[in-house]
């Protein structure tokens, strides 16, 4: 069997199966580290597959061994009984000594805009935990920044736009003016993989084309599906009940008391020239068939190892 070159992980999920996919599509040897070995995936044996190991170091070291490039999606995004922050900074800490022990030269790591060691914020902070060990490892990193990744397997646009399709008004929290600067998945992929191939130590703001406020950004695919709805201010704590409540009728976490605060925070925002060139309301036109038509579910991605993400 031939050496993988390269390791990304969750090649089975989002971000992480645009990355594999180009640097297949560039001839290069990959294997993916998973928590869903058996999920259905588009690779079939051109990829070698390994679990994380997280609580066996010996056997995840032993797993990268001959990789030069690691590629790091791993995350959760929010805190709930089945994962949490501090476990997945934990479980990367685990793995950034991993690779460092099987020689991996250069580690690719997906970040946030805005990481912060002094975050009231557990993503954020966390992000920042793992950003400052990857700096002290010794190992030659690549450090991308993204805000808000779109494409065809997508939460949280898709969910807007699901959101917009079938409620009469569509809610904002607070006066909506806290901006984003969403990425194509497919350019991050290409940034990921293109990073891989220096060696100089970089963290780059991995944003895209376009920056809107959150009152924009639903007025634009709004706009763009054709169903515009009056968009109204809600405070945050009666906008994240109003968001607890939709979760229960869908069986999932739509927003957090977390994640209101980073958006009202503007974390999502850099001020940075844009490292993608896919405009958000390009794509989004060009899908308004098909967004938003079903709603995309987190933790039915969680509970379900075995088939693969439904595109939007």
């Amino acid at each position: 069997m031939i050496t993988p070159h390269h390791a990304v992980t969750g090649a089975f999920g989002y971000s992480g199966k645009y990355i594999t996919q180009r640097l297949l599509d560039r001839g290069e040897t990959v294997m993916t580290l998973t928590n869903s070995v058996h999920r259905a995936n588009p690779f079939g044996d051109r990829i070698a597959v390994s679990p994380f190991h997280f609580d066996e170091p010996d056997k995840l070291a032993q797993s990268l061994e001959g990789v030069k490039v690691l590629y790091n999606t791993y995350w959760v995004r929010f805190n709930s009984r089945w994962f949490q922050h501090n476990e997945a900074v934990r479980q990367t800490l685990t793995l950034f000594a991993a690779a460092k022990r099987a020689g991996v030269e250069r580690i690719v790591h997906v970040s946030i805009t805005n990481p912060s060691i002094d975050s009231p914020l557990d993503y954020f902070r966390g992000k920042a935990e793992l950003e400052q060990a990857l700096i002290d490892s010794g190992l030659s990193y690549a450090i991308l920044r993204p805000t808000v990744l779109f494409g065809k397997e997508d939460i949280l646009i898709n969910n807007i736009a699901w959101t917009l399709r079938h409620l009469p008004v569509f809610g904002v929290f607070g006066d909506g003016q806290y901006r984003l600067q969403p990425i194509y998945v497919e350019d991050l992929a290409a940034l990921a993989v293109e990073s891989g191939q220096r060696r100089q130590n970089e963290i780059i703001q991995a944003i895209g084309p376009e920056t809107f406020t959150y009152r924009e950004l639903a007025q634009a695919i709004g706009r763009r599906i054709g169903v515009e709805r009056p968009i109204i201010s809600l405070p945050p704590e009666l906008g994240y009940w109003a968001g607890w409540l939709l979760g229960q009728l869908v069986n999932d976490v739509m927003i957090t008391r977390e994640e209101i605060k980073g958006l009202m925070a503007d974390l999502l925002y850099v001020d940075a020239p844009p490292a993608g060139r896919t405009r958000l309301t390009d794509w989004v036109q060009a899908h308004a068939d098909t967004l938003g038509r079903r709603y995309t579910s987190e933790l039915a991605r969680r509970r379900d190892r075995l088939s693969a993400y439904a595109s939007n």
